[in-house]
């Protein structure tokens, strides 16, 4: 699939493609994108399939999101790059990774680790899905119709980034940038285990967040027979977004990596 990607950097910089989350889009690493290439880095950033502006696919697995990464980095011909994956967007990597050994430099998993995690974002596709895209007329109105199934107005602003205008038989009205039939479908397989036969020995390192309950302390001994040489790092006062609650933190971490 040719996935939606935006670039931040030089062109002739070390390529590093970000890979976001569940709900995600290139659009919210942006921001922080251009503090990395600043370092010197290439910063890619696709949508993955059925978020944002990449086409939709009633394929939804680990292996067809790896599969779409691997086709972008043949498409723009690059050698090795760097990889980052957050959340979703981590175990894209990490599939990757396992798939395509020995193509990549090294990588970088944010607030994930490889494990299985239940299902824990049905309120939030019963609240996307309760929105009238026809019958809202601003984004106030949607914001409070969501409200009841999340409480949290950051999430709620996060996720109504899905919304945008389209015109209908010449009448404008919202819609999602989220296939959210098929994600609503596949979000159990969105929390499945990743397992590979051999270890992965390139640098990688995991971000976590310290409020976060994503990577636990006994996480990390099965982590480490998948990617023995891997680092953690812990980000103080952050939870799940780690690189949106700490962006100075979170680009320090990754560029001490590195560099």
């Amino acid at each position: 699939m040719k996935l939606y990607y935006r670039e931040v950097g030089e062109p002739t910089a070390t390529p590093l493609i970000i890979v976001h989350g569940i709900f995600g889009s290139s659009d919210n690493w942006l921001t922080i994108s251009k503090t990395i290439a600043a370092q010197g880095y290439r910063v890619i950033l696709p949508d993955q399939r059925n978020h944002g502006q990449s086409p939709r696919s009633d394929d939804f697995s680990y292996v067809d999101m790896a599969a779409d990464i691997h086709e972008l980095i043949t498409d723009l011909g690059l050698e090795k790059p760097i990889l980052v994956g957050h959340s979703m967007g981590g175990k894209t990597m990490m599939q990757y990774v396992f798939t395509y050994p020995g193509t990549f430099t090294s990588l970088v998993i944010v607030d994930i680790a490889p494990k299985f995690y239940p299902v824990h974002h049905s309120e939030i596709l019963r609240g996307l899905a309760s929105i009238d895209l026809k019958g809202v007329r601003t984004r106030a109105e949607a914001d409070a119709a969501l409200a009841p199934y999340e409480p949290s107005p950051t999430v709620r602003q996060f996720l109504l980034k899905n919304l945008y205008r389209e015109e209908i038989a010449g009448t404008s009205q919202f819609a999602w940038r989220l296939n959210l039939p098929v994600i609503s479908r596949e979000i159990h397989g969105v929390g499945e285990e990743l397992t590979n036969p051999h270890p992965i020995t390139e640098r990688t390192l995991f971000i976590r967040g310290a409020r976060s309950p994503y990577i636990l302390d006994s996480d990390w001994p099965a982590i480490l027979r998948l990617f023995p040489n891997a680092q953690l790092v812990t980000i103080e006062d952050a939870g799940h977004w780690v690189q949106a609650e700490q962006p100075a933190e979170f680009v320090e971490a990754l560029m001490g990596f590195l560099n």
